[in-house]
């Protein structure tokens, strides 16, 4: 299923892969979470990058820093990438933690599901019920789909980075969804997943 358009996702997927062959980047976000899952495709590009490859956008890109939410950002062929740094920007996590944490993964460098999860926690957070909320909500459940999740390292993050709140947030979010259209999951099979995350939540 599309969550937007084809037309907007796939200008997106082409800027990406265009940055990939000229830029060093760690991919967070929507399209992270797609490399995993398979389930949404993104609009948007989230990426990671260290002083000097930074550095090397700025020359080639018109960077805005945004001071309040602590990334730069950048529109590029109409679509907008944010750009996050470490020792500065914490789009969940601290960015040097999500850098740290990456490895190669269908031709991208990506932090694990278990990072991805609480990135998509903080920024759901932030976003509530809105129309980009709702993907980020597609998007937290299709990353506990995956039969390799690790419920311990996700655990492990949270108590490192005193985020045990979003244990108990993310239970809340299980409880209370009874069905995800999005992700074409039939009720009973729901069920089933539901149970399980409950168990790991509890």
């Amino acid at each position: 299923m599309q969550y937007w358009h084809e037309t907007i996702t796939q200008k997106s997927l082409t800027v990406l892969q265009r940055l990939r062959k000229k830029h060093q980047f760690v991919l967070i976000g929507g399209w992270a979470v797609w490399l995993y899952t398979k389930a949404l495709k993104s609009k948007d590009i989230d990426i990671v990058v260290s002083f000097e490859e930074l550095t090397k956008l700025r020359r080639k890109f018109n960077l805005f820093k945004n001071e309040r939410l602590k990334k730069y950002e950048a529109l590029i062929e109409e679509v907008d990438v944010d750009v996050y740094v470490p020792f500065y920007s914490n789009p969940g996590l601290p960015a040097e933690e999500i850098l740290d944490s990456a490895a190669a993964y269908e031709g991208f460098l990506v932090p694990p599901p278990e990072i991805l999860l609480i990135l998509k926690q903080k920024t759901f957070q932030s976003r509530g019920m809105s129309t980009k909320g709702e993907k980020d909500k597609v998007d937290i459940f299709s990353l506990l789909t995956l039969s390799y999740f690790n419920w311990g390292k996700y655990k492990k993050y949270l108590e490192k980075y005193n985020l045990r709140n979003l244990l108990s947030e993310l239970q809340i979010l299980v409880k209370e969804t009874t069905n995800i259209p999005a992700l074409a999951i039939n009720p009973h099979q729901f069920f089933r997943y539901k149970k399980k995350w409950l168990a790991e939540l509890s």
